[in-house]
């Protein structure tokens, strides 16, 4: 990067916070990226927070970010403005006047870009920061590689950022960084939305290693749902890691994930029914008419105890919105529905919601009486 030589003024616009009119004799990266910082500040009001990550959401098809997305926001490290001509003050006051945002020690962004992510983007930004900042050649991993398939992080801990060195060395933890160390075999690493990340087999097993069983379900069954990774090619991975250490849920993960699991509610409900000794159920259960045509998919049937259950989620419904419909309107055609299919199969209909999650004994009570017809 060349080295730039600028003059920084604060000075006052009306009614606003200090902005920062620079001029530099030469251009640069850096300095393009100040300027349009500071054009950004000098015009944003309002600026809404995007609604990326969120748990609750279906699981959206992984395609690769946008290049205005705000998650790939340029990360400046201070070494790279001090180079550019700014001082600490300068600096400082770039901050303060709105212009940029401190991500981590070290390390900033412009702070409007910043201001469109919600918890799960800044994290990634957040890694992109770290993996900047290293010392060595690292690649996004465990959990800082979930955000880079757009796969829900509920149960996640997002405090900590996941780098594994390439160059085989023992890691370390510190500063909300933990690095990791292990042999990467040909194929382990990927390139997705600009930056060094755990292909989808690894990186779905390296989760189970470091959270809950509940939590590592939900990111493997994405990645199976969406055809990133086979049960075939996690299992011929997993053969390979048998001095890794913190394995014991990744057994039962294996045993449980499922590619017909498409939203966080329907992988926890069906890790509800493993952990409370339910029977377990048959996910998107294609029910037929009397011609043979498939007429609607249950999320979860018991065909032999002739019950099937559906997970109502907010965000189901509103995937059911049709043009110029209300949320009412769903309801009204989901009650159809289940007439519809109460007709066809004879069968008795029980639902569940996110809040029967959070009380999983009670809820677990509630299905056994179901299925065995003693819950009236």
């Amino acid at each position: 990067m060349p080295a730039l030589r600028g003059q920084c003024n604060p000075h006052e616009h009306q009614g606003q916070a200090p902005m920062f009119r620079c001029a530099f004799q030469t251009d640069g990266s850096t300095a393009h990226l100040i300027q349009a910082a500071i054009h950004r500040r000098s015009e944003a009001r309002f600026v809404p927070r995007a609604s990326r990550g969120n748990h609750a959401a279906m699981m959206r098809p992984p395609a690769e970010w946008p290049p205005d997305d705000p998650r790939l926001t340029p990360v400046l490290l201070r070494k790279e403005l001090i180079a550019a001509g700014y001082n600490d003050r300068a600096i400082k006051r770039l901050v303060d006047g709105g212009v940029l945002d401190k991500i981590k020690r070290g390390a900033y962004a412009d702070a409007v870009k910043r201001a469109l992510l919600d918890a799960v983007g800044n994290y990634a930004l957040r890694n992109r920061a770290a993996v900047k900042q290293a010392k060595t050649g690292v690649v996004l991993s465990h959990v800082s590689a979930v955000p880079e398939y757009d796969a829900p992080t509920w149960g996640l801990d997002l405090s900590i950022t996941h780098l594994t060195r390439l160059d085989g060395k023992a890691g370390r933890k510190e500063a909300g960084i933990q690095q990791h160390c292990g042999t990467i075999q040909p194929g382990d690493v990927v390139t997705r939305n600009g930056v060094q990340v755990m292909a989808p087999a690894r990186a779905g097993l390296e989760v189970t290693t470091v959270t809950s069983v509940e939590a590592g379900l939900i990111f493997v069954c994405h990645l199976l749902h969406h055809e990133l990774t086979t049960i075939d090619e996690l299992v011929k991975r997993y053969s390979s890691m048998e001095h890794w250490p913190n394995t014991l849920h990744t057994d039962i993960v294996l045993r449980l994930a499922r590619p017909e699991l498409e939203s966080v509610g329907e992988v926890r409900t069906f890790y509800l029914c493993y952990r409370h000794a339910i029977p377990m159920p048959e996910p998107q259960y294609k029910v037929r008419n009397a011609c043979g045509d498939v007429v609607a998919r249950l999320d979860f049937a018991w065909p032999e105890l002739g019950v099937w259950l559906e997970f109502d989620g907010k965000v189901k419904y509103e995937k059911l919105l049709r043009d110029g419909e209300r949320a009412s309107d769903v309801v009204v055609r989901e009650k159809e529905r289940e007439s519809m299919i109460g007709r066809l199969t004879g069968w008795r209909c029980l639902r569940i919601t996110w809040a029967d999650l959070e009380h999983p004994e009670r809820t677990a009570a509630r299905i056994m009486a179901f299925l065995a017809g003693t819950d009236a």
